[in-house]
């Protein structure tokens, strides 16, 4: 593609998260803190949301890779499932040998001995369930229910919880009341600032292998983050986008024009663009 002709070992700006190209921007580190300072604490229930392309999963990523051997985790990208099949899941997540067959009763009675046993080792349970506004209120109940257990100090499992804003909705109807009154913490994922972009786009390409030299003008810079309004998804959409269309031209620099054109080319950033696609053309 076009590593060699801007001088990068890797791609810069790929969608998945890739811990290696974690950004410690105000919002992502003190998230960060906020999950650390939870469990640590051993509450039961930690809610983080935001908006698509904020960066919950890379956040959750990292939290897990940040938690020594004294925890036992459990990690489920897909929570939309019945009650059943997400203690199912769970249960294989933390490898707990069940029969598929059993009786939703033994279900949680096994998982309830399996948490007590990790206590006894030591071991902390936590399970940080992603995607978290698609989970039906029933499987958030059943999850309630079971972090109910807990010895004289501490619950035997936490649940951290990741998704959309929609799951604030879900979480203020009545019949999740319960649920609510369990999160002792939260926080809100936001977007980046002007100038948090520009260190995240000089961050990516620095831990992509860039030498030196400036590849985005002041232009560019402008209509990214005017296109991307500072989503880390967007941004790297948008820049990935440009690189291409400067390579393919036989450049070395994105100009406002390249953003443009990758944001007239990208359904997400059409919001707002038709303003200002005429614009600037440094």
């Amino acid at each position: 593609m076009y590593l060699d002709h801007y001088g990068l070992k890797e791609l810069p700006f790929g969608i998945t998260p890739d811990t290696s190209f974690a950004f410690d921007c105000a919002s992502q580190q003190e998230a960060l803190n906020t999950l650390l300072v939870a469990v640590m604490g051993g509450e039961g229930f930690v809610k983080i949301t935001g908006e698509v392309g904020t960066g919950k999963t890379l956040l959750c990523r990292r939290f897990l890779s940040s938690l020594g051997e004294s925890y036992v985790t459990a990690y489920l990208p897909n929570p939309a499932l019945d009650p059943r099949s997400l203690l199912l899941s769970l249960a294989d997540e933390l490898d707990i040998p069940l029969d598929p067959q059993i009786s939703q009763h033994q279900l949680v009675k096994n998982l309830a001995l399996a948490l007590l046993g990790f206590a006894r080792k030591g071991k902390r349970v936590v399970a940080c369930l992603d995607e978290a506004q698609a989970m039906p209120l029933e499987a958030l109940e059943t999850l309630r229910l079971l972090s109910n257990l807990e010895t004289e100090k501490r619950k035997l499992l936490q649940v951290l919880l990741f998704g959309q804003p929609e799951l604030d909705k879900n979480l203020s109807r009545q019949s999740a009341r319960q649920l609510l009154q369990r999160i002792t913490f939260q926080y809100r994922l936001g977007s980046l600032s002007r100038g948090e972009m520009e260190y995240y786009l000089a961050h990516r390409l620095r831990v992509a292998g860039l030498a030196g030299g400036r590849l985005f003008s002041r232009g560019a810079l402008r209509a990214m983050f005017r296109a991307s309004r500072g989503v880390p998804r967007l941004i790297n959409v948008l820049a990935h986008k440009s690189l291409l269309l400067v390579y393919g031209e036989g450049g070395q620099q994105v100009l406002s024009r390249h953003v443009r054109a990758a944001a007239a080319d990208t359904p997400a950033c059409r919001r707002g663009v038709g303003s200002w696609l005429g614009g600037e053309r440094s």
